[in-house]
C-alpha cells in the first residue's frame, strides 16, 4: 500500500559547535498503520549530500539506542555519527523504526510484522529525499541488520539520485546462519534443536513444539517474521547492487565479525572494504573484546564514535563519487 511522507515545518534546534553549525528538523512518514518519525540534520552548507541512516535489529531508535519497555541502553551511536557527518558538511536523515519510540503508533502486531515492512519504509524515505532540492545526492547507510534493509531498499527504489550504499557492521550471511553461529557455545542438543527449527523456517514452515528455553527466540508469534527475514542472503543481495558500495567493519565488533564484511566484499567485487581498528558494534573505540569493556561503551552516550569512521564515509561521499 502506498505510503505518504509529510514534513513538519518545525525547526527543532540549531546545533552550533566550533567551526560548524547544523539545523535539526522533524520529518514524518505517514503509513497505513501510523506515523514514522525522523530527524533531518542539515549542515550550514549549500546543497550538501544527504545520508539516510537505517538502524539495526531489535527495538533500536533513530539515535542508535535500545528502547524496550523499562529497558533502555543509551549509547547515541547514530546520533553521534549524524553530528560527525554534519561537521564534515554532510546531511543525514535518521528515523525511529516502526513500532519504536516516537514511531510506536506505526507498529504492527508481532504476528503480522514482516522484514519487508522495514524495507518498504526505507525505500519510501529514499523516495522523499529524491524529491528534495536541498541535497546534491542521496547515500544510504545501513547499520547491522539495517545494512540488509538498506541494500534491499536501494534495489526496490531505483531513484537515480542514490549515489552510493554503505554497509556498516552489516551481516554477510543469512540470519539463520548468524543465529546458529551465536549458539556455538551451547550444548550439542541445543544446537541441533536450533538448526532443526531454522531448517523448517527456511522452508516457510512454522514450528509449534518449541522448547521453553528457545521460546524467546522462536516463539510462534515471531516465526512469520523470521521466515520473511531468512529469505535473504546478504551476499546475494549486495551482488545485485549497481552503484558504488562501501563496506565498513570494526575489528572489535563482538556481534558481527570481520568475516561478514569479507564475504560481502567477495560478493560485490567493486565494493571498497574498510576495516577500522578497535571499533566495535556501536561504533565506539574499544581495544578489548572483553564483555565488561564492551558493555561500558554500549552504555556511554558521551563516548564519541570512531573518527576514522567519519572520515572514511566523508571520503567515499565527497572525494570518490562526486
Amino acid at each position: 500500500m502506498k505510503q505518504f511522507l509529510c514534513m513538519s515545518l518545525l525547526f527543532l534546534s540549531l546545533l552550533p559547535a566550533v567551526g560548524w553549525a547544523a539545523t535539526e528538523q522533524a520529518v514524518s512518514l505517514d503509513t497505513p498503520t501510523g506515523t514514522i518519525n525522523g530527524k533531518l540534520l542539515i549542515p550550514d552548507a549549500e546543497r550538501p549530500p544527504v545520508v539516510l541512516l537505517i538502524a539495526g535489529s531489535g527495538p533500536t531508535d533513530m539515535d542508535g539506542n535500545t528502547v524496550s519497555g523499562s529497558l533502555s541502553i543509551k549509547n547515541n551511536s547514530l546520533k553521534l555519527l549524524a553530528e560527525g557527518l554534519a561537521r564534515q558538511g554532510i546531511a543525514t536523515l535518521r528515523y525511529d523504526k516502526r513500532g519504536i519510540a516516537s514511531s510506536a503508533s506505526a507498529g504492527k502486531s508481532e504476528t503480522t510484522m514482516r522484514f519487508e515492512d522495514y524495507v518498504d519504509d526505507a525505500a519510501d524515505w529514499i523516495t522523499w529525499l529524491g524529491r528534495e532540492t536541498r541535497f546534491s545526492g542521496i547515500y544510504v547507510l545501513g547499520h547491522s541488520e539495517g545494512a540488509l534493509i538498506g541494500m534491499l531498499a536501494c534495489l526496490k527504489n531505483t531513484n537515480t539520485n542514490v549515489k552510493g550504499f554503505i554497509s556498516l557492521a552489516g551481516a554477510g550471511y543469512p540470519a539463520y546462519a548468524l543465529i546458529e553461529e551465536q549458539m556455538a557455545g551451547q550444548p550439542a542438543e541445543v544446537r541441533a534443536l536450533v538448526k532443526s527449527i531454522n531448517d523448517s523456517l527456511q522452508k516457510g514452515q512454522c514450528v509449534s513444539n518449541v522448547p521453553m528455553g528457545l521460546m524467546a527466540l522462536f516463539r510462534p508469534s515471531v516465526q512469520p517474521y523470521l521466515i520473511s527475514w531468512y529469505r535473504y542472503d546478504p551476499g546475494s543481495v549486495i551482488s545485485n547492487l549497481r552503484l558504488p558500495v562501501l563496506i565498513i567493519q570494526g575489528d572489535r565488533d563482538i556481534q558481527v565479525s570481520v568475516k561478514n564484511a569479507e564475504r560481502l566484499r567477495l560478493s560485490q567485487r567493486r565494493a571498497r572494504l574498510q576495516i577500522i581498528e578497535n571499533m566495535n558494534h556501536v561504533l565506539k573505540m574499544c581495544e578489548s573484546t572483553d564483555a565488561a569493556a564492551q558493555q561500558a561503551t554500549y552504555t556511554n552516550p558521551d563516548l564519541p564514535v570512531s573518527e576514522q569512521l567519519i572520515t572514511t564515509i566523508e571520503k567515499f561521499i565527497k572525494n570518490d563519487n562526486q
